[in-house]
């Protein structure tokens, strides 16, 4: 209880919270692997991940999938780590580990107890130097990728409205394919493919290590250089800068789900990438027009018309572009144009009114309290750390992040809606149940 008043007090009186300074190290191996080093010594714990900057967009047209796919093909096995027994070898030493995939990166990582810290280095480097990738791993894994996207996409309600808004929204770049791909690119992939997909990407110069938690520097180091010192530099990626044209008038999409029963409408935005300031003022309109009951969109919508059983806002912030989307499910009787009408009329005074500064400062004060949480743990720190290095090029960023959200005005977030948020932009989708197909 005292925690959630503590938090209510912060909102309601503006204070400002401070998160303390993460200090870290960062250095290149020759063969290129970025290293950024963390220590803290507060808990007897390490996390040790790597991101590689591959994701989704950095496929093959005509093998999509294969980011998504190598994040499961990567725990097989390796030169000497046998075929099944990477979690056994986590999880007996105290371990957890995990890994995800977006269309711009795929990430791994461990939390060890810090005297294994040894063995995570050990492990992470044989994934980068001797991955074994062969036909039994590569049809086991196929499996398991299409029961995946049985579970989360085909048989999930609204599994696909992202993708389907994301088709729409891009007519070249590769962010119009979904991250997981077609299953039926992966059945056709041979397995030089695969090895050649693994050559490129999953090198020493295309990725980042994070060590951080309760280490020693000068002992860290050493390992670092023991196990990915020799892993050769792969060859140099050149990654094709898609541009979109400008879109100038509203699109229409309809898609059919057999999980729903109940309709949505999707409104999409295209807008600028996550490096982009513009990109975190949309975060602050995301918040004011959706996050909570007290939000805009949900007192106008759900509560005091009473035509909406759920409404949201959300930037996907992505490296090259971003989709900023607004959706909403209709109560009984209410016809989805009437809801994009009542969204449009949030949208349209955050663009002609200034917001007020009681409302400005709340937000704020969640940026605030968002980002302190974000360095609260080691495990949350390799990953920002990670991140920042990747697509920003500064690191410290994991220290600095906060000072670009607080030095946002009610003017910017004003022009920002103005210049992105307009009809003629926006592409809406009809989520529709199957049953409703003539």
């Amino acid at each position: 209880m005292r925690k959630v008043l503590t938090i209510s007090f912060l909102f309601l009186f503006g204070i400002t919270l401070y998160a303390q300074e993460v200090q870290f190290e960062e250095y290149d191996l020759p063969n290129g692997l970025h290293v950024i080093l963390h220590q803290d010594n507060g808990a007897p714990v390490v996390t040790t991940s790597v991101l590689y900057h591959v994701g989704g967009k950095d496929e093959d047209k005509n093998r999509t999938g294969f980011a998504h796919f190598f994040e499961h093909l990567l725990f097989e096995g390796t030169k000497n780590i046998g075929r099944g027994e990477w979690f056994g070898i986590v999880s007996s030493n105290g371990g957890t580990n995990n890994a995800y995939t977006s269309d711009d990166y795929t990430y791994y990582y461990e939390v060890f107890p810090s005297n294994n810290l040894e063995l995570s280095l050990w492990m992470e480097s044989e994934r980068m130097l001797h991955p074994v990738i062969n036909k039994i791993g590569v049809d086991t894994q196929n499996e398991v990728v299409k029961e995946e996207k049985r579970n989360i996409y085909d048989n999930r309600p609204y599994g696909y409205y992202q993708d389907i808004v994301k088709e729409n929204l891009f007519d070249k770049h590769p962010y119009k394919v979904s991250s997981i791909g077609s299953m039926e690119d992966l059945d056709a992939a041979t397995l030089d493919e695969f090895i050649a997909f693994n050559k490129k990407y999953y090198v020493p110069n295309n990725s980042v290590l994070v060590v951080a938690g309760d280490i020693k520097i000068p002992e860290t180091k050493k390992m670092i250089e023991d196990y990915f010192g020799p892993i050769p530099r792969g060859p140099k990626i050149n990654r094709v800068n898609v541009k979109e044209d400008p879109i100038n008038s509203s699109r229409k999409a309809t898609y059919y789900d057999k999980n729903i029963q109940l309709p949505a409408v999707f409104c999409g935005f295209r807008i600028p990438g996550i490096k982009t300031r513009e990109s975190k003022v949309l975060e602050f309109i995301s918040t004011y027009l959706s996050d909570g009951k007290s939000s805009k969109l949900y007192k106008k919508m759900v509560d005091q018309e009473k035509i909406a059983l759920e409404v949201g806002a959300f930037n996907l912030s992505l490296e090259d572009y971003g989709v900023y989307i607004i959706l909403a499910l209709p109560l009984a009787g209410t016809d989805l144009d009437s809801l994009v009408v009542s969204m449009d009329e949030e949208v349209v005074k955050i663009q002609n009114e200034l917001i007020s500064e009681k409302d400005f400062q709340k937000i704020k004060n969640k940026f605030e309290m968002m980002f302190v949480n974000s360095n609260a743990s080691v495990e949350g720190i390799a990953n920002s750390l990670a991140e920042y290095y990747a697509f920003y090029g500064d690191t410290n960023r994991v220290n600095t992040e906060i000072d670009v959200y607080r030095s946002i005005t009610r003017e910017e977030i004003q022009a920002v809606a103005k210049k992105y948020l307009n009809k003629n932009q926006r592409l809406v989708l009809d989520y529709l149940p199957e049953s409703a197909k003539k």
